[in-house]
């Protein structure tokens, strides 16, 4: 009879040892291991209410907001943004105004490229398009994919229209040569 209470004893004190080491130790790992994941910063590369302002040696401002801005991690001077607005201040002349859905903006130098339902405002023309490359260094605009160009008297649909912010010469053509520049008056 001793010898059974014994081994009763020793089977229940190791069952006890083996509840008491997964309750207590590995409640503690877990525990640990939470508290580790817990202390691990979170980092975001999301900006709310994006505003640039930049100014060249000509005395020419350049305006960028959008909703959002998301930094590039390969390349901390890239922004993507998104429902961006730009004015382009240019001395002594009218401004540009400029919407679309998306950006892409170089902090270092300001080009901008924007994309999908781009439109431009420049006094009484206006131009749709789905891509637009802008760069204040080349003092050029280069408007492409689905071009459409307004004003009080036309439209006009071509591939490609490129501007000269600076001297507003205007370069309009088509992709390829057996394709014409599409002019309509509106009277």
């Amino acid at each position: 009879m001793k010898k059974i209470i014994a081994y009763f004893f020793l089977i229940s004190s190791v069952i006890i040892l083996i509840i008491s080491y997964f309750f207590f130790f590995k409640k503690n790992e877990i525990v640990e291991n939470t508290k580790i994941d817990e202390e691990v910063p979170y980092n975001s590369n999301i900006i709310e209410n994006v505003n640039y302002t930049s100014k060249d040696a000509k005395g020419n401002e350049y305006i960028i907001d959008a909703k959002l801005g998301e930094i590039d991690y390969n390349n901390s001077n890239i922004i993507y943004l998104t429902d961006v607005t730009a004015v382009i201040k240019l001395s002594n002349q009218n401004n540009i105004d400029i919407t679309s859905d998306y950006g892409k903006y170089n902090t270092n130098n300001f080009d901008t490229i924007f994309s999908k339902n781009v439109v431009i405002d420049y006094l009484e023309n206006n131009i749709t398009s789905e891509y637009l490359d802008f760069s204040l260094d080349r003092n050029s605009m280069i408007i492409s994919k689905n071009v459409i160009y307004s004003n009080l008297e036309n439209i006009l649909k071509a591939d490609v229209v490129e501007i000269n912010i600076t001297t507003k010469d205007t370069k309009i053509f088509m992709h390829s040569d057996k394709k014409k520049v599409n002019i309509k008056s509106k009277k």
